[in-house]
């Protein structure tokens, strides 16, 4: 499973997917995208925002927190 997670510092909803994941013992690479422009990048082009957290499961991308998608595409 690959659980990728685009995040800011001081964004309190990555903070909150982040304390999910790390609740739940589901492993996951953050990417600070305020001080890597190139994850920024590559955020923008998986899921067309500039928003953050973007997180990525397995190819499904989410838009903010929302644990019941995060859930949907974790047992898929």
């Amino acid at each position: 499973m690959s659980v990728i997670v685009y995040s800011t510092p001081s964004c309190s909803y990555c903070t909150l997917a982040k304390e999910y994941f790390k609740k739940n013992k589901i492993a996951f690479t953050d990417y600070n995208v305020a001080v890597n422009s190139s994850k920024a990048e590559e955020m923008v082009k998986k899921s067309g925002q500039m928003g953050v957290p973007v997180i990525d499961v397995n190819g499904r991308v989410i838009v903010g927190f929302n644990q019941s998608a995060i859930e949907n595409a974790l047992h898929r």
